[in-house]
């Protein structure tokens, strides 16, 4: 179990290496971009940023409610006996 944990770490921990390496190329793109008038990819890369942000906090969002409506009805179970 243990083995597998640090396996798990190393991987995650080696595929943000490589997203931190992206960074300045898209940021180089996009400057390029607008220096040339097309803002489009700009507002992709925006929409794209956006997306990623707010997924962890859905995702949270959803299983607290889930999570909420389990503990409700097993509380309506208990109060019946």
């Amino acid at each position: 179990m243990k083995i597998k944990f640090l396996i798990l770490t190393i991987f995650f921990f080696g595929i943000q290496l490589v997203s931190f390496a992206q960074c300045a190329m898209c940021r180089a793109s996009v400057e390029n971009n607008v220096s040339n008038g097309d803002t489009s990819i700009g507002a992709g890369l925006n929409s794209g940023i956006l997306y990623l942000f707010v997924m962890p906090y859905l995702l949270a969002a959803v299983i607290g409610y889930l999570w909420y409506k389990s503990a409700k009805k097993k509380k309506a179970k208990l109060s019946l006996r």
